[in-house]
């Protein structure tokens, strides 16, 4: 049987499939893993993993399907994150992951100076400097951790580092790259020399690929690693929400991606590079698709973490939460309970639950974090078209789909139309979409079709107009004091 294989590695879990070449999905499999935060700000993971997992759950499906021929393969995974490794390709540290992890916040005024200012860096990187940024985490390690950087050679992220040990090729797609602002220039799709070096001094930067372009061929080491067949093609790979949005079609301006997952994050595509202050400008899978990007912080994180702490079952809390009703009985939370990437950009913001009373139910605060969620989708939604970018439509993938209440909730807060897909798994059928294109002429429409139509409820919008401009109103409300509890806990 034809097949390839996708992967992806998230943030709280490994998840891969076998699918054919019509995009019918053989078989799927994941594994559960944690990220480590070692102090406040600061969220890291074990390397690792990444390859253990790869190469469990591609010999777990090989296993379940005997009679699968992989062709090629396609492998995704969150970012911008930053590995180091040595000459000989083992890790130095613990890779610092994307935004979630806040600790060059404090370095960015002085960066953003030394390069000629936000004016420049936005011209030539389309974005500001964030703690999203990838080439700010090189620059942290290399100022505060010299004896790594001594022994530094190479940087990968979760997917260039599963195509390296699959290959033995050292790439990087150029999305990724352009989310190592500001080493990245979007309007060129070239690494920046100058500024690689003064950042990054010494470090070799990475041949640059386009996601679905072919990075090498599995080894025959990577093959007895796998159970893979030596030779095949291997893409070059993309962050996770970027091989999300292939696989549900999304590359078309004026339709906004969502991510639902551990993380909420968007996707407006745009006809060329745009910058949007708060948010990040990118470049996409392919030349010539150039996006506006902007992500929560937490999202699903939040409702696991609620779900955990009452010991509830996600399906009864789901049904809990749609009887609550709009408000949630008089609660609203600002979710921002790991600091916020956009477009508020405040690491030291904090999660806000307000209204509270003895009276409130586990439903109630399931559905007012789910209410704050759509209400960030609505805010970032509006700096875009702030800023002249078109978004009349959305398009949703990933597990928070699942039951319907959540895409709901944010079509009727933004008042946007809503297509979900008929495969929404993630970004493994993405890669897997990639992968396919390696060896033959694929349509994502045909592999995956839209399957429903989510139509924002007219009186819901006007019924929820109040809560969002008080959702506004609380974060400058509060603000002062978050950030005075926030130095607090990093000083314990």
């Amino acid at each position: 049987m034809r097949a390839v294989l996708g992967l992806d590695i998230g943030t709280s879990s490994t998840k891969a499939l076998l699918a054919r070449f019509d995009g019918t999905v053989i078989a799927e499999v994941g594994r559960r893993h944690e990220v480590d935060r070692p102090e406040q700000g600061l969220v890291e993971m074990d390397a690792a993993v990444w390859w253990d997992e790869f190469t469990a759950l591609t010999r777990e499906l090989l296993e379940r399907v005997p009679d699968a021929e992989v062709e090629a393969v396609g492998v995704s995974g969150i970012g911008p994150c930053v590995l180091l490794t040595d000459d000989a390709g083992e890790p130095l540290r613990p890779a610092i992951l994307y935004g979630v992890d806040t600790r060059t916040a404090e370095m960015l005024p002085a960066v953003t100076a030394e390069l000629g200012g936000e004016d420049a860096v936005r011209s030539r990187c389309g974005s500001a400097l964030s703690t999203q940024a990838a080439g700010v985490k090189l620059a942290w390690v290399a100022r505060h951790e010299p004896d790594v950087w001594a022994r530094a050679a190479r940087f990968t992220m979760p997917s260039s580092r599963v195509v390296e040990l699959l290959t033995g090729e050292y790439v990087l797609d150029h999305h990724s790259a352009s989310q190592c602002t500001p080493l990245y220039d979007v309007h060129e799709d070239t690494w920046i020399d100058a500024w690689c070096e003064r950042l990054a001094p010494g470090l070799a930067m990475p041949r640059l690929v386009w996601s679905g372009d072919r990075a090498g061929a599995v080894t025959a080491a990577a093959a007895a690693a796998t159970g893979l067949p030596v030779g095949i093609p291997v893409t070059a790979g993309t962050i996770d929400a970027w091989a999300e949005g292939v696989s549900v079609g999304a590359a078309v301006p004026g339709r906004m991606f969502l991510q639902y997952g551990t993380t909420m994050f968007m996707i407006a595509p745009t006809d060329e590079p745009v910058s949007v202050p708060g948010m990040w400008t990118t470049v996409g899978t392919r030349p010539g698709q150039p996006s506006v990007a902007g992500g929560m912080a937490t999202s699903g994180a939040i409702t696991d973490w609620l779900r955990r702490l009452v010991d509830g079952e996600w399906s009864t809390m789901l049904e809990e939460a749609r009887c609550a009703g709009i408000g949630a009985h008089g609660l609203l939370m600002l979710p921002y309970f790991a600091g916020e990437r956009t477009p508020i950009a405040d690491p030291d913001a904090r999660g806000v639950i307000a209204g509270l009373t003895v009276r409130h139910t586990r439903g109630d605060l399931y559905r007012a974090t789910l209410e704050a969620t759509a209400y960030a989708v609505r805010h970032n939604v509006e700096v875009l078209r702030e800023a002249g970018v078109e978004v009349h439509e959305l398009v949703g993938a990933g597990g928070g789909l699942l039951g319907r209440l959540w895409p709901t909730i944010v079509s009727d807060v933004t008042g946007l139309p809503q297509t979900v897909p008929s495969v929404t798994i993630g970004a493994c059928y993405g890669s897997a979409f990639l992968a396919a294109g390696l060896v033959e002429d694929v349509d994502v429409t045909a592999w995956n079709p839209p399957a429903a139509r989510i139509d924002p409820d007219p009186a819901a919008t006007a019924a929820y107009e109040p809560g969002y401009r008080d959702y506004r109103e609380l974060y400058e409300a509060t603000k002062a004091v978050v950030h005075r509890l926030a130095a607090r806990g990093r000083s314990h």
